[in-house]
């Protein structure tokens, strides 16, 4: 299983916004997070749990770096990009195939650039990348001293019959010289306070919402990927609709022959009105269903404008033959490659990791917490004094140290919360692991089974194209019915209906196993994708500045939790070894095991 921190510049870069330079410096600090708080259970003693995977350490970035070109990325994103320049045939999964080169189709491909460019949801789920940006950026200043500075004026007149009003009056500011009354008051100051980040309670909420801005692009890479899914899916609906009129089109041309033979037999007293009106309500019917046809062709062609983020108009369409339409053959290699390019299995990944660290967030609040303080400044009662040195010059240096001693009942409920919290993470990493699974297994399926369908069907129709031909010879020639006629022209009809749609199933299947297999979007494929299609755009959104980086030496490890600094919270802790790590990942073996469909 990949780790939860690896590839953090190329998913952020996936998701259409620029990698803040942040993500860097944080991985680079990152930590093997220690196994969970042991907790002593009132029925069965001390567990202890086991440990998420390591964080793999990378270089600390210079500062205000920027995120590299493709051509500049250091070797350990090449594992993720060396295959997209390859030829398709070595690929061995289609997730590792841009949609330009699985799809083949100049139009499609152009309809998913627009998509990519126009689409308001991505636009919307760009700015959430923004915005859990600059909570990382907040998070990472809070580590921080924070610095302040300011004036201020006044005027105070004590009463003589109080303490400070009798002492002043008996005080002189200079020989024979006593103080104003009432005393004006200047100041200039800055002041100091830093929180001394012993636990790493700051630095871990840090790399929290930093694993949360990478799972954020991971999302939005995710919603790239059903976005490429569903313009495709509508697109090869659109032209299994135009087939389906072709269809009638030709359905009613047929019939249309064999009205006006109908009519010639009937003025030859060679037959009978029945079968002209027989003929006539079947070339009605057909166009009836023309109409409707028509109505459903309008309807895609606003779903995919409203997806591209357009208003209603026609959308291009290639003309091609719907039934042998092939596409690139479906290669799903082995389970564990879904845990690498589902982008929505990563997101859960890393909102495990982020999870992790909210519960040591949450324990490091029991423990005391140090913090300096310090101000200088001038202040003095005359402005002609104020920067007098030293005798206008004022300073002070003070520290504290607090910690939690009686009621921690508010402290208690964050930490079980922020382990409830990590469970509920780790139950929905096990569940997206098993639904993308799931889905793989089922799509493939889907692509196999109606591809031996479409070879069936097509048997059949050849079938009634020729009982159709031998139909018409017989009526034409008085030796056949017109209901012969009739029905085998409906049969052939509808057969042929039946098979455009079993056809759209199969492409929509297809699609979807694309995506299910995590096609459709690359990490660091953004800039290779310009290669094979020139004209991709991602997004036309502003990209966010990035955030300079400060390299911090590395900390001493945390002490780990002692029963005695949480004596009074055995009970709430009966749950606490929550630490878990991800669930396993696939097998390497079973249905998908290098297995390659060919449609």
């Amino acid at each position: 299983m990949q780790n939860v921190a690896t590839g953090s510049e190329a998913d952020a870069d996936n998701s259409g916004v620029q990698s803040a330079s942040f993500v860097s410096e944080t991985e680079s600090e990152l930590k093997p997070i220690p196994s969970a708080d042991t907790a002593t259970s009132r029925d069965s003693g001390a567990t202890s749990a086991e440990t998420l995977p390591s964080y793999p350490k990378s270089e600390t970035a210079s500062e205000d770096a920027q995120q590299p070109s493709p051509e500049e990325l250091p070797p350990s994103f090449d594992s993720d990009t060396t295959s997209l320049l390859e030829l398709p045939d070595s690929c061995e999964n289609s997730a590792q195939l841009s949609f330009c080169q699985f799809f083949d189709d100049p139009v499609l491909t152009s309809l998913i650039h627009q998509a990519l460019a126009g689409n308001q949801e991505l636009k919307i789920l760009t700015e959430d990348i923004r915005i859990a940006s600059n909570e990382v950026r907040g998070r990472r200043g809070e580590l921080f001293p924070f610095f302040g500075w300011g004036t201020r004026a006044g005027l105070e007149k004590p009463s003589l019959f109080t303490p400070q009003g009798a002492v002043e009056a008996q005080l002189e500011v200079l020989p024979g010289k006593g103080f104003p009354d009432p005393l004006p008051n200047f100041l200039v100051a800055t002041d100091i306070t830093w929180e001394v980040d012993i636990w790493r309670r700051l630095r871990n909420a840090r790399d929290a919402a930093t694993l949360r801005y990478l799972g954020s692009a991971n999302g939005r890479n995710y919603i790239v990927t059903r976005l490429v899914a569903e313009v495709a899916e509508n697109y090869y609906e659109l032209l299994a609709l135009d087939n389906q009129m072709l269809t009638l089109d030709r359905t009613i041309e047929i019939q249309q022959k064999s009205l006006e033979l109908a009519k010639a037999m009937k003025a030859a007293a060679r037959g009978t009105e029945l079968a002209v009106q027989r003929f006539q309500a079947e070339v009605s019917k057909n166009q009836s269903e023309k109409l409707i046809i028509q109505q459903r062709i309008v309807e895609v062609e606003n779903k995919i404008n409203f997806t591209l983020g357009r208003y209603p108009q026609p959308v291009e369409r290639i003309s091609t033959d719907y039934i042998n339409l092939n596409l690139h053959a479906l290669r799903v290699g082995v389970p564990s490659q879904l845990l690498r390019y589902r982008a929505d299995i990563r997101e859960a990944e890393r909102e495990v990791a982020a999870a992790g660290l909210d519960v040591r967030v949450a324990r490091a609040r029991f423990f005391p917490s140090l913090i300096l303080s310090a101000g200088a400044g001038y202040e003095a009662f005359n402005t002609r004094y104020l920067f007098s040195s030293p005798d206008s010059l004022i300073y002070g240096v003070a520290g504290n140290l607090v910690g939690p001693l009686i009621n921690k009942s508010a402290i208690r409920a964050d930490y079980m919360t922020a382990n409830a919290m990590q469970l509920q993470a780790i139950y929905n990493y096990q569940r997206t692991v098993l639904n993308a699974y799931t889905e793989v297994v089922n799509r493939i399926s889907k692509v196999e089974n109606y591809a031996k369908s479409i070879e069936a069907k097509k048997q059949q129709l050849a079938s009634l194209e020729s009982s159709v031909e031998s139909a018409t010879k017989l009526f034409q020639t008085a030796r056949g019915e017109y209901l012969d006629v009739l029905l085998s022209q409906r049969d052939m009809m509808e057969a042929r209906m039946i098979l455009i749609e079993t056809k759209q199933q199969q492409l929509s299947a297809i699609v979807n196993a694309y995506q299910a297999l995590g096609g459709g979007m690359m990490p660091n494929a953004i800039n290779l994708f310009a290669g094979a299609c020139p004209a991709y755009v991602v997004s036309s959104s502003p990209q966010p500045e990035a955030i300079p980086t400060i390299p911090e030496p590395t900390p001493d490890p945390i002490p780990e939790l002692r029963q005695s600094d949480l004596d009074d919270s055995q009970a709430a802790d009966e749950r606490s070894p929550q630490l878990l790590p991800p669930a396993e990942p696939l097998a390497e073996s079973g249905p998908l095991l290098n297995h390659s469909v060919a449609i």
